[in-house]
């Protein structure tokens, strides 16, 4: 979730930028009365039948959300509903007040602070109902209702931040000097006049916010075609079973299946959904870069690179200095796309071969056992961070496996005022247990800065927040390798960790890539074609690539498959940046290089940068905690590390040998 730099846009940047609810049905006591002998035993069947569908609704509960914490019923929710619609109507009573003084002006950001708290609950519940089943239509129905109403809220506030700019800077840190309850609001009110020259007058701001409501609308429709109306056509094996080829079961096909055919056919079943499909993610993809790059234009940025880097204050040589790594470097990812051919026996390397293990390793991670192993993984970061992750796998929290309509991927998402959920869609892979891990991460991070910051400060950046995430899967990678007595799990496990490097570094800037390539076909007014659009992803993966990886024509749609792209424009580079930036932390934080007290100072510095939400711009969050980003040296130590570990590598599988 993006910091909210414009405040009065509030939870609208939510909406811009599960566990399967059960309804518990009372259950009458059955009456004391002396049936015949057939009656009783009746009444025991159905007695032991009812004790049976409790302990079935008990443990679906112990992996399903328990959205009851939000809303126990849909009539709670419209009371709230209607709250905040009223609570709106109040807002538009300071219009021309607001710069009057600093006591009006507090109690304008007050009110809009209330509004926005209870605005998560009421966006976020009918929408992670509808994550877990896209066919549900009161969630979709209820779902347009509140973004309906957020978009009217937007246009009837679009004078707001105009007003606040009428406020000489000077006078506005004067009042927040002499006004104690402004502070919590004086970081983002700062923000206002750093972006001063992206902001248009009132009147111009009220006319783009009647489009407001139609920027995510590329999001929802791809969301409508990927998920809910999506039909992958189903696979038969050697074995005779017939499998459809949705993304739980085609990911674990790629990460177990021994079988080069068998992957094949897998792989090509599944990315023929979207090449079937082209032209209509073709279409919606090409909407949402022109909606992207007429934002840029509106809001007087160079680039829609720019647009999309300057509201956090990022450089844009942060995001072009990460690619130029990446590409000047990515021989150690080709070194092992060569060793995987070499250590497979096979004659041809496939993008399909990219996952599954270098040793015949099929062990299958319990979801019971892998919250357990993430939980007993975090212990160097003290007490404090254990309980709260303790509390973090409890029942109610994580939605865990897949089931029809449901969404694909997995996340984490804070209702403010509640606490955070975790989708997943656990399939009892590696891959998936430290996919745990990695939102876990997400979580312990909201958890922490929704204690120790006041709510306008509270959400912290997608620039920082792949940091939690990548630093909990090490540490999960680290305690796995100290534990393990079994060789080949040892060779499983360092080819998670290369993979950490070569998907989340490596993977995730060729997609940045491609998206600075794809953006800039809009900017230069070039055509936007699915062709066009394969045309790139096809010449960067022979560029990152080169000839260790046989490139499958059909991978060229891999653009089509990619939620980011149309769902959170320029994300992805952040999980490079991030990945860097983990790592510097672990590395400060474990190393015994480093004497005991550095490494205590490092961990408290890690752990306050997830304590700090976005009271700051986040390069300048890390330069506190002790990363640079700025310098490339930062970047290029990934890939030493990831030579580094191929010769660990070398050197397990000729022990093994």
């Amino acid at each position: 979730m993006k910091k909210r730099i414009l405040i009065l846009t509030g939870i609208l940047a939510l909406v811009i930028a599960s566990h399967l609810y059960i309804n518990q049905n009372y259950i009458k006591k059955e009456k004391k009365i002396i049936f015949k002998n057939v009656e009783k035993k009746k009444i025991k069947v159905d007695k032991e039948k009812k004790e049976f569908k409790e302990e079935g609704e008990k443990m679906e509960n112990k992996y399903t959300w328990n959205l009851n914490d939000i809303y126990s019923d849909w009539s709670l929710w419209e009371k709230d509903f209607l709250k905040i619609d009223e609570m709106m109507g109040k807002i538009s009573e300071y219009k021309g007040n607001i710069s009057r003084d600093p006591k009006t002006l507090f109690k304008f950001l007050k009110l809009q602070e209330e509004v926005d708290i209870l605005s998560y609950k009421v966006y976020l519940y009918p929408n992670m109902k509808k994550d877990l089943d896209g066919t549900d239509q009161k969630a979709v129905e209820n779902l347009q209702r509140i973004i309906t109403l957020f978009g009217k809220h937007n246009t009837s506030t679009a004078w707001v931040t105009p007003e606040i700019l009428t406020i000489p800077k000077e006078t506005m840190i004067n009042w927040i000097e002499k006004n104690e309850n402004l502070k919590p609001y004086e970081f983002n009110l700062m923000e206002l006049y750093r972006l001063q020259e992206h902001i248009l007058d009132a009147k111009s701001e009220k006319l783009i916010s009647y489009y407001g409501q139609y920027q995510g609308t590329p999001k929802s429709v791809y969301s409508e075609l990927s998920t809910t109306d999506i039909n992958f056509g189903e696979v038969e094996f050697k074995d005779k079973t017939k499998i459809p080829m949705t993304y739980g079961n085609y990911s674990k096909v790629m990460a177990t299946n021994m079988d080069q055919e068998e992957r094949k056919k897998a792989f090509y079943a599944h990315y023929k959904t979207f090449e079937d499909y082209k032209n209509t993610y073709g279409a919606i993809y090409r909407s949402s870069l022109q909606r992207d790059f007429a934002v840029a234009q509106t809001r007087n940025y160079n680039s829609t690179l720019e647009a999309a880097l300057e509201q956090n204050d990022i450089p844009v040589s942060v995001y072009e200095n990460l690619i130029e790594v990446a590409k000047t470097n990515s021989e150690p990812l080709k070194r092992y796309a060569r060793l995987r051919k070499k250590i497979l026996g096979l004659e041809n390397y496939h993008n399909y071969d990219g996952s599954i293990p270098l040793v015949d390793f099929k062990k299958e991670y319990e979801y019971d056992d892998a919250k357990q192993y993430v939980y007993d993984s975090v212990s160097l970061l003290g007490k404090d961070y254990s309980s709260k992750m303790e509390k973090a796998i409890s029942d109610g929290w994580i939605d865990v496996y897949e089931s029809k309509g449901k969404r694909s991927g997995a996340y984490s998402v804070g209702v403010y005022g509640v606490h955070p959920y975790m989708l997943m869609n656990y399939n009892k892979t590696l891959d998936n247990m430290f996919t745990l891990a990695h939102e876990l991460g997400h979580t312990m991070h909201t958890l922490l800065s929704s204690e120790n910051q006041p709510f306008s400060t509270h959400d912290y950046t997608i620039f920082v927040a792949e940091v939690a995430s990548t630093f909990n899967e090490r540490l999960l990678l680290d305690y796995m390798l100290k534990n393990t007595k079994d060789p080949k799990e040892k060779i499983t496990l360092l080819q998670q960790a290369i993979r950490g490097i070569t998907g989340t570094f490596y993977f995730q800037s060729l997609l940045a890539d491609y998206e600075l390539q794809a953006h800039r076909l809009v900017e230069e007014g070039k055509p936007i074609t699915p062709e066009v659009l394969s045309g790139i992803m096809r010449d960067l993966f022979k560029e990152y690539y080169g000839d260790s990886t046989e490139i499958d024509e059909i991978m060229d749609i891999l653009w089509a498959r990619i939620p980011h792209f149309f769902n959170s424009p320029y994300y992805v580079y952040q999980y490079a940046t991030c990945f860097a930036s983990s790592a510097v932390f672990y590395d400060k934080i474990t190393n015994e290089n480093y004497d005991l007290e550095e490494r205590e100072k490092a961990r408290e510095k890690y752990l306050v940068l997830l304590k700090s939400g976005g009271n700051d711009n986040p390069m300048n969050q890390l330069k506190k905690a002790g990363v640079d980003l700025s310098k490339k040296e930062t970047i290029e130590a990934i890939t030493k590390d990831l030579d580094k570990l191929l010769d660990q590598l070398e050197e397990e599988i000729n022990k093994l040998k």
